[in-house]
């Protein structure tokens, strides 16, 4: 006979899949991009992005899950992603009004909307998915 302790299952818990953190890495390249097209400005809304962009690398790493990857490559291999995502809205910045109308500034934005609600509802599905005893 299994007791809690013995059974991953019985606990009514499913054991996590290698896709760790992926929609946390879309919200963390949109937000980059947002952050490197408006980095020309120095404003508070860029140290509050800034703070928030930290909070997006380092976090995600938390959630918990049974196999973290070493703490010093979770953080090279996001910021990483963060930094050529900087780089890529400076430059998407230097686009507009050039090869891309003006009415484009705003698509980096409405991207990390989008992938912030699809992560939201990812975990929400992941914490209250039904799972089913066996």
């Amino acid at each position: 006979m299994k007791t809690m302790s013995h059974s991953d299952v019985a606990g009514g818990e499913v054991p996590s899949e290698k896709g760790f953190a992926v929609e946390t890495t879309f919200v963390l390249f949109f937000l980059a991009v947002e952050f490197g097209r408006t980095l020309t400005k120095l404003s508070f809304d860029n140290f509050l992005m800034a703070v928030t962009l930290l909070m997006v690398i380092v976090l995600p790493y938390f959630l918990s899950t049974d196999e973290k990857p070493r703490f010093a490559n979770w953080i090279l291999g996001r910021t990483f992603i963060a930094g050529f995502a900087i780089l890529l809205g400076a430059l998407f910045n230097q686009t507009l009004g050039v090869v891309l109308p003006e009415t484009f500034r705003l698509l980096p934005l409405t991207l990390l909307i989008v992938t912030a609600m699809l992560g939201c509802y990812i975990q929400f599905y992941g914490f209250l998915k039904l799972r089913l005893a066996q």
